[in-house]
Order: structure tokens, then sequence, then C-alpha cells
């Protein structure tokens, strides 16, 4: 498996992953945004993208914008792998913090923020929608990167 850059020729295959892990998956237009915007890595098998991590960077300030792995490889470590990745170039870019919100429900997500270092910052109450107009809340998390430097 190998982590790399994300390019103009993985976007249907991110495209299609997007809409099997996100109930609001990005339009086309999004990923162009990203790719001429933000930090943007995949992670391909055999030449198949598997998993993507999305971030954007203002001065020494990230913020995840979106991360994914197969659901049929999820639970194998592949999303700790992505977002360690994308910390590391983060890192070396000189942030000094990562952001990120997640849905209150999603334990597995929040387990692996909280093992790579991320602390609870906040709470957005009532910031996802859910089927029949109910709504979930956002748990935020902030990562202190380069503290040595």
């Amino acid at each position: 498996m190998k982590i790399r850059k994300l390019h103009h020729s993985d976007l249907d295959a991110v495209l299609a992953l997007d809409s099997q892990t996100n109930p609001h998956p990005w339009a086309l237009g999004h990923w162009h945004d990203s790719l001429d915007n933000h930090t943007c890595l995949v992670m391909e098998d055999g030449g198949e993208v598997i998993a993507f991590a999305i971030s954007s960077l203002v001065i020494d300030e990230a913020e995840l914008l979106l991360i994914a792995v197969a659901p049929w490889l999820q639970g194998q470590g592949l999303g700790r792998q992505m977002l360690q990745a994308l910390i590391d170039n983060l890192c070396q870019r000189n942030a000094a913090q990562l952001f990120l919100e997640v849905r209150e429900g999603n334990t597995a997500a929040r387990a692996l923020y909280e093992k790579l270092g991320g602390k609870v910052s906040g709470r957005r109450k009532g910031y996802y929608p859910l089927p029949g107009g109910a709504r979930e809340d956002a748990v935020l998390y902030a990562f202190a990167l380069n503290e040595a430097a």
C-alpha cells in the first residue's frame, strides 16, 4: 500500500469512495477546488484508491475536511495510517494545530482521533442531519502539532 498526493486522474475513484462512505458526498467541484487549494492524499493498493484524507491549511492552522477508508477495509488500521500521513505532511509544512469535527455517534473515528493525540475541544449541537429530520451533535477535536518547534 502506498500513500501519495491525489491526482486529477483519481477523481472518479475518490468520488465513488466518497459516495460509499459519506452520507453527504462532495460534488465534483469540491474535489477540483480541493486539488487546487488543499492537501489531498490517497492510499492505493495495486493501483486502486482505497482511502483518502483532505485538509486545509491557513498559516499554521489545519482543518481535516474529509477522511475515508473503503468500507470493506475498515477496521484494519488504514484510517490511522492515512491520518498519520496527513499529520506528518502538515508538520512538514509547519502546521501548529489540526482541527476537525466528527459525528458524536462515530465511535470508531473518535477512538482513532484520541489514539493519535486529539483532544475534545468542544461540541456543536445538532450539527449533522439524521434521517427523519433529527440532528446529531458534532464533537470537535484539536491536535497540537510541532510542539517541539
